[in-house]
């Protein structure tokens, strides 16, 4: 009988020793996952890559600038609403968006993305120009500027070509800037809860810029992105730091906006 019993135990202690290293492995396989953070108010955030990001609250599903490899999009919801910024392959990807279900769709865009759609896809988007809003169910939708002020940067993004987006959704007001430098429309935002900011040069800004513009709009939470650059990648440390010195109650939160099979 003792041998029966010492055989049972030498099973189960085997078999538990398989699931924790198969949940170890399958630990390791996520973390190089495009990753999602769940926020307050059931509100959910998902980085995929780069500059693109999903939000769902409730039965509403939005993406920005969807763009990427297409098993991203594979375990999340068909979207709602579409917000492209610029006409970038990085922000607009005819090939990825084909691939989505837009049959209940509304793709909100400026005038230079649309020209670039397919008929088919252009049907459904409508136009939304810097400075102007538009409400689509119970979401407020405003076009804020989003361009280069640096001499040598300027050929990258003119005034008025793209949008940056303020999301208004259960009770807060959501901003992406799209590609800009630290420019008087960002510093001039009011009421910001959480603020997408991006950091890579030569197209955009550098990590104290983005720290400037911050400390003078003050978001509750910032959330550094868009910051692959050539030839590196853009310091969050530093950016978090020199928000953080320069306000402590502004909380930088950072997610993985690059998976490791993409980069």
């Amino acid at each position: 009988m003792k041998k029966q019993i010492l055989f049972f135990v030498c099973l189960i202690v085997l078999f538990g020793c398989k699931e924790k290293v198969k949940s170890e492995k399958n630990t390791r396989v996520e973390k190089v996952k495009p990753t999602f953070q769940e926020l307050k108010n059931e509100l959910i955030i998902t980085a995929i890559e780069h500059a693109t990001a999903i939000l769902e609250w409730k039965d509403i599903t939005i993406y920005i600038d969807p763009v990427g490899d297409l098993t991203y999009y594979e375990k999340q919801k068909s979207p709602n609403i579409i917000l492209i910024t610029d006409i970038h392959g990085d922000h607009l990807s005819v090939k990825t968006l084909e691939a989505l279900d837009l049959s209940n769709t509304k793709i909100i865009a400026p005038q230079a993305v649309i020209d670039k759609l397919p008929e088919n896809i252009a049907l459904s988007a409508t136009v939304l120009s810097n400075g102007n809003s538009i409400t689509i169910a119970t979401v407020g939708i405003e076009a804020i500027p989003m361009y280069n002020l640096r001499e040598e940067a300027l050929k990258f993004h003119n005034k008025g070509r793209g949008n940056g987006y303020i999301i208004s959704i259960n009770s807060e007001r959501i901003y992406f800037s799209g590609d800009t430098e630290d420019i008087p429309e960002m510093r001039a935002l009011k009421n910001i809860d959480r603020a997408f900011i991006c950091m890579n040069l030569p197209y955009t800004m550098t990590e104290s810029s983005a720290a400037s513009a911050v400390l003078e709009f003050k978001p509750k939470l910032v959330y550094p992105y868009h910051y692959r650059g050539r030839p590196t990648i853009s310091d969050v440390t530093l950016f978090k730091k020199l928000v953080n010195e320069g306000n402590s109650s502004i909380e930088v939160i950072q997610l993985d906006w690059y998976p490791k099979e993409a980069y």
